[in-house]
């Protein structure tokens, strides 16, 4: 590494460029700028943990500036190249990348940065456990939500900056990559193999995945107009065939409540580790050996993160305050499973929920969770009743075709609570905000809608 291509010292992020993070994840994100496609190119050994990565950022500088700050964690950037001509100065420090421009970019201005970096990616640690790249027992996976992104590619990490991807992974042979997207490429050149995905559809950077195992490629049955798939280890396949014998009618039952199935395919990777949750990632979700199960538990997350191509991949929170949007959505999508699969009525699922919420702490606001509570449980089932007193006050037909006006209008988009209310007294032509905002923005629980 020659002294011009080295960090320099340490300086000050761009002025302003911390404070337009979103609060809930504070030093993460800017509004200075928007990446609007980024271009990985992964190198991985799965033997000694090592990460070589390329990173192509094609962006737009929102403001004037004279340097663009990254996020990036646990690896170093070995080169870096801005509208192809190599960055002379750049620096590194805690999670952030700063790259200084020798040229001011004026806002509007459109750029590309060119990031090769390496490392052994970890997990970040903080209020909500590890997150972002992590070893399994065999292979690796990615659960970015809600700040994991930057410990694998360098990025602008805030769920309001949506991109489309092109991904491409090469790891040992043996090995299936599986990533967000379509499959447009596999090579296999001596004991390396390479895997390319194509994400066409803009996704939050907490959205983007990378799942390594000894997958086998399942077709499922397809439903609602859906490709489906299942990327599983060869001794699961009969657990997992077994496990998501009903998703095909999930897809169709949430086709026919939501509207159109928001991806061209979906897939469900399997990993051979226990996982101690479910996750979701645009066009696909990741569970353990220990959720494919044919019981209530097992088959409501299964539901649970299907819905989430919907209400968080599709249509993202602007920001995480807003999660309730993601949670309490799913949840809802969860009864609305439990009564077309005849386990349980809508009404009884919520009255449960109402029941064990009124006898849990009542000192949360759901529209506002803050941090520390942002995946609290409290948030999945009240969510989940705000929308079904909604449900309740304006009748079956209105209720289904706000949600459908809601995925279609706001398709790929970034969404708050202040829109979905403005599109629910459109659709519906009730005061919406007075009947949310005792389940959203007060703390005591209201009573048992349709008691």
């Amino acid at each position: 590494m020659s002294p011009a291509e080295s960090p320099g010292p340490a300086v000050l992020p761009v002025p302003g460029a911390a404070g337009t993070s979103d609060p809930y994840v504070p030093g993460h994100g800017t509004d200075a700028y928007r990446v609007v496609r980024y271009e990985l190119d992964l190198d991985y050994k799965l033997a000694s943990n090592r990460l070589n990565g390329r990173a192509v950022l094609h962006a737009v500088a929102a403001r004037r500036t004279s340097a663009v700050v990254l996020d990036m964690t646990g690896l170093r950037a070995l080169k870096i190249q801005l509208n192809g001509a190599r960055v002379r100065r750049f620096a590194q420090r805690a999670e952030q990348l700063v790259v200084h421009c020798e040229q001011v970019l004026d806002a509007g201005a459109d750029f590309t940065l060119d990031i090769r970096y390496e490392g052994n990616p970890a997990p970040r640690k903080g209020l909500w456990g590890e997150v972002g790249w992590e070893e399994l027992t065999d292979g690796v996976l990615v659960a970015g939500q809600p700040n994991g992104a930057p410990s694998w590619f360098p990025c602008n990490d805030h769920p309001r900056n949506k991109a489309s991807y092109r991904i491409s992974v090469t790891t040992d042979a043996g090995y299936r990559a599986v990533c967000n997207g379509l499959l447009v490429g596999h090579t296999t050149r001596s004991s390396r193999q390479t895997w390319v995905y194509e994400q066409a559809e803009p996704m939050a950077t907490y959205l983007a995945t990378v799942q390594i195992g000894r997958y086998e490629l399942l077709t499922l049955p397809a439903s609602g107009g859906v490709a489906q798939f299942a990327a599983v280890p060869p001794t699961l396949t009969h657990s997992a065939l077994a496990g998501l014998t009903r998703q095909a009618d999930m897809m169709r039952t949430f086709v026919s409540c939501f509207g159109p199935y928001p991806f061209p395919e979906y897939t469900v990777v399997v990993t051979d580790d226990a996982l101690e949750i479910p996750l979701e990632a645009q066009s696909l979700s990741i569970l353990g050996r220990n959720h494919l199960g044919s019981e209530w538990e097992s088959q409501r997350l299964i539901a649970h993160e299907l819905s989430h191509q919907w209400f968080g991949n599709s249509l993202t929170a602007s920001t995480w305050s807003d999660i309730w949007l993601h949670e309490g959505f799913a949840c809802y999508a969860e009864w609305i499973w439990s009564e077309e699969a005849a386990i349980m009525p809508v009404q009884n699922r919520a009255a449960a929920a109402w029941r064990r919420l009124s006898t849990s702490p009542q000192d949360l606001l759901v529209g506002d969770p803050g941090p520390e509570l942002m995946f609290d449980d409290r948030v999945y089932k009240r969510g989940a009743l705000a929308l079904h007193a909604l449900r309740l006050a304006c009748g079956d037909m209105a209720f289904f075709a706000l949600l459908q006006e809601w995925t279609r209008t706001k398709s790929h988009g970034s969404v708050s609570t202040a829109e979905f209310i403005l599109t629910a007294d459109h659709v519906t032509g009730l005061d919406s905000e007075a009947l949310l905002h005792p389940w959203l923005y007060e703390e005591a629980l209201p009573a048992m809608p349709g008691s």
